[in-house]
């Protein structure tokens, strides 16, 4: 279905006042009065965040209870398990409480449950190990345990101190664990509910580093610390596509800065890999597309406990032989990735029936359950609705799948009316995850098909593609497109600015380039302006184009190309249409 361009207004006044009271270019000054910053004050605020925005953590509710509880624990010599979660959120979590509870003496290890035979959050099974390895341990969870109210239960009868920081959707019952740390518990009014997990735990390693400092500051150690680990916060908020505003727009504006300044050798020797380590600035994008997906493998694969060793060791010659194995992994993950969707097409064509359902639910006996969740999001966004995929284990006949959203339908509203079909399901708006008996998934895919037609339409504002302004190819000089960083970091809520440039011509013929030919290359001209632009994984268009009589009208987000010194302002081509 195409795509409506919805071009922002904005007011000329404003725009000539932002610019001269800022001193910015006209191009940024548009951009800030589409997006509602109508005061040099206002915008001028947005633009230069401090670090000092961020919230007292004494705010967000249950932490003291939960600090005051794992400084005792310290004080007293106790064991302390950290018990975290296998995605990037959950890893950096882990890696960060750890690094805290080290460096203020504690008896600390960790726990990553195995994503393909654990599953997601708290299990039972850990639960008792844990008791019988050492009853008076202390048990703390990081970015996963709201949800988990058998098993908070257990740990209670089991007489297992256990403390809960989490951050996703809640059911009606909360689990009864000694503390409970999120940012949107009932009956609590924290200024911003949109903290990820690693936020929570960085809010949490925060509290015990002030009191054990003074009790109202931390040490100078400590608060070296803290500002590194603002780097592990910045990772894993980029991750889980959590919104870019408020305060983990601060976490990863400055946390950016910390992973350039402050890094560990761990992240060391992964921006090696990633061949980032000789850039002199990081973005949001080079989280989101070269380090989380590095750490994502290790956990998607099964081995996220190797992740969090890489966040956590000291060692520079480990660090580089896990840094590499993570790269190797990540390969496999693309292979893997690329044959599931491939299969998922492949299933829609066969049964073409699916595709006039509200919603998609695939299933196979040969996925692996660790990848599906990045292909349901390629196969939402490729159907325009809600996307499950399912990886069915022949032996066990029980199904493991993962839920990607589309349009703002609430996942996990859909997964809860149709609990009767599943074992388990957990998660968000956004994202979730479930586990099924194999027999139940036809009943459950009419359930969920059915919830899904009842409650979401998709509207013509789901597919509009948001333009903040129409410019002049000449308008963008490096100085300009340099400029719209800073509204950055750019993801979910604040994205990169969206141009539109009308009557464009093509310089050269299309070209198809990158592995396969997946990717398209354009030299375009406007008013004597040449501008290279490309289209990752719109090679389809090429011919389309090329095809077009007339100019055509371009949609894009503009950057800056460093090579070997130089820079020039390169376009991500996102849409076109005939003008």
């Amino acid at each position: 279905m195409p795509r409506t361009w919805r071009i922002s207004h904005f007011d000329e006044a404003c725009v000539r006042s932002l610019s001269s009271r800022l001193g910015v270019s006209a191009v940024l000054a548009q951009v800030l009065s589409a997006r509602g910053y109508a005061s040099a004050e206002q915008a001028g605020a947005f633009l230069d965040s401090k670090l000092t925005e961020l919230l007292d953590p004494e705010l967000l509710p249950g932490v003291c209870a939960a600090a005051d509880r794992i400084v005792a624990a310290v004080s007293g010599g106790r064991k302390i398990t950290i018990y975290g979660d296998y995605d990037v959120d959950g890893v950096t979590a882990t890696s960060l409480l750890w690094h805290c509870l080290k460096l203020v003496g504690g008896k600390v290890e960790y726990y990553v449950p195995s994503r393909l035979e654990e599953g997601y959050g708290l299990n039972c099974e850990a639960l008792r190990r844990f008791h019988e390895d050492d009853p008076a341990q202390l048990v703390v969870t990081v970015d996963c345990g709201i949800a988990s109210v058998r098993e908070a239960e257990l740990a209670r009868e089991l007489g297992l101190e256990l403390i809960v920081t989490d951050h996703h959707q809640f059911g009606s019952t909360l689990p009864p664990a000694n503390a409970l740390v999120h940012p949107r518990l009932p009956g609590t009014a924290y200024p911003f509910g949109d903290l990820c997990g690693v936020g929570v735990a960085f809010k949490l390693a925060w509290a015990i580093c002030t009191r054990m400092g003074d009790g109202r500051k931390a040490s100078p150690r400590m608060r070296e610390f803290l500002l590194a680990a603002v780097g592990l916060t910045a990772i894993g908020t980029v991750a889980d596509v959590v919104p870019l505003l408020g305060e983990n727009r601060v976490f990863v504006r400055f946390g950016l800065q910390s992973l350039r300044e402050r890094a560990s050798p761990g992240l060391q020797a992964l921006l090696k890999v990633t061949k980032l380590h000789d850039k002199s600035v990081f973005s949001a994008e080079d989280i989101g597309f070269s380090i989380a997906p590095r750490i994502n493998a290790a956990g998607r694969l099964g081995q996220a406990r190797l992740a969090v060793e890489l966040l956590t060791t000291d060692n520079l010659e480990r660090a580089g032989m896990l840094a590499a194995y993570l790269e190797e992994q990540n390969k496999a993950r693309q292979t893997v990735e690329r044959r599931i969707f491939k299969q998922a097409k492949e299933l829609l064509e066969a049964h073409p029936e699916w595709n006039d359902q509200p919603a998609i639910v695939l299933t196979a006996t040969d996925w692996h359950a660790g990848v599906i969740g990045i292909v349901a999001s390629r196969v939402a966004e490729h159907c325009q609705k809600p996307a499950v995929m399912i990886a069915v284990n022949l032996d066990e006949q029980l199904g493991q799948g993962s839920a990607r959203t589309f349009g703002g339908f609430d996942l996990h509203a859909g997964l809860a009316a149709c609990a009767e079909h599943l074992q388990t399901f957990g998660g968000h708006q956004a994202a979730a995850g479930l586990r099924i008996v194999a027999e139940k998934i036809d009943p459950f895919r009419e359930a969920f098909c059915r919830y899904v037609g009842s409650h979401h339409i998709v509207n013509p504002i789901d597919l509009e593609l948001k333009i903040d302004a129409e410019v002049r190819l000449a308008d963008l000089t490096v100085r300009a497109v340099t400029e719209l960083d800073r509204l950055g970091p750019f993801g979910r809520s604040n994205p990169r600015p969206v141009l539109a440039s009308s009557r464009v011509e093509l310089a050269e013929a299309p070209r198809k380039m990158g592995e396969g030919e997946r990717h398209l290359s354009l030299k375009l001209r406007h008013y004597g302006k040449t501008m290279r632009a490309v289209a990752f994984g719109k090679a389809e268009w090429a011919d389309q184009i090329a095809a077009v009589a007339g100019p055509i009208s371009i949609s894009f987000a503009p950057s800056i190309n460093r090579f070997r010194g130089q820079e020039n302002v390169e376009l991500q081509l996102l849409d076109w249409q005939e003008s």
